[in-house]
């Protein structure tokens, strides 16, 4: 194991949990796991790092309660690694430290709930095409778990930063943060034009990071006709690396599509949205051109 320095400032909570995660390598294998790779192979290969570190960090982090270590193949034994109640609630932190790099780092520090087109964001974002959806349930305004990819040949799956039944429950500054107004004529566009989804045979899921229940007040008061699903936890957004900003405090999504078939490969990324009305209609032609 490598030499690890004893912290001085015992009662301080962020050297205590540097402890655990303030290695490069640890915070990276968190980011992995929570994207769906499970597997030492594979995450070896992820990362690009040398066997021994990653087994020194796998262990680390299985004793500090973060991973679990858990046989997938009897003869011989192997491994697979998968985050703990422990674990899945660092993915606020990994969203935090991703939206501080968009914004300060690859960005101009400005809050935003979109990009421009040329964008290191937007080029990660597109790059989703392609890949598949790690297994997940989140919880729909109706109460239920519900897997966002669903049985019919295509689902959409549109992001959006947050949307209410009241104008005063938004954030203060919302109109002015750039993107971030238009989320309900997003989710009304998709519900006017429902059937024509439906008949080329794709579900439409919209997804925000708010409560259940403050989705189903919306839902209620728009008469959407489709699930709306709550990310509060951040696992979808933590899978796909899903671009934030935060307002009021919360990591919010930005406003982004998805094409996503029923094996889970992403088959189309619309981001980032400048004309909602375009976004669907395209959204709209993605899944007619699969079907064809």
């Amino acid at each position: 194991m490598p030499q690890r320095t004893s912290l001085a400032d015992a009662d301080c909570s962020i050297a205590q949990a540097l402890d655990v995660v303030g290695d490069w390598w640890t915070l990276l294998i968190v980011r992995d796991t929570a994207r769906g790779v499970h597997r030492f192979d594979a995450l070896q290969r992820e990362l690009g790092v040398s066997r021994k570190v990653l087994t020194e960090r796998l262990r680390l982090l299985v004793d500090a309660g973060v991973l679990n270590r858990e046989p997938y193949q009897d003869r011989p034994v192997r491994y697979e690694y998968r985050l703990t109640p422990r674990g899945r609630a660092l993915l606020p932190v990994l969203i935090a430290l991703q939206d501080w790099g968009d914004t300060w780092v690859l960005g101009e520090g400005e809050t935003m709930a979109t990009t421009t087109d040329a964008s290191q964001e937007a080029a990660r974002v597109r790059a989703l095409k392609g890949t598949r959806l790690p297994e997940l349930l989140l919880p729909g305004n109706d109460g239920r778990l519900r897997d966002p990819v669903a049985g019919t040949p295509y689902t959409v799956l549109y992001c959006f930063p947050s949307a209410y039944a009241t104008r005063d429950a938004y954030p203060p500054g919302w109109a002015g943060i750039p993107g971030a107004s238009g989320c309900t004529l997003e989710s009304c566009t998709y519900r006017d034009q429902l059937a024509e989804f439906t008949a080329a045979g794709a579900t439409v899921h919209g997804v925000s990071v708010q409560r259940p229940d403050e989705q189903r007040a919306f839902a209620e008061k728009e008469a959407l006709r489709f699930p709306l699903l709550s990310d509060a936890d951040l696992a979808l957004t933590a899978a796909l690396r899903l671009p934030t900003f935060r307002a009021a405090g919360v990591s919010r999504l930005k406003r982004l599509t998805l094409v996503v078939d029923r094996e889970r490969t992403i088959r189309e990324v619309l981001y980032p949205i400048t004309d909602i009305g375009a976004s669907v209609r395209e959204a709209l032609e993605a899944v007619r051109r699969g079907a064809a």
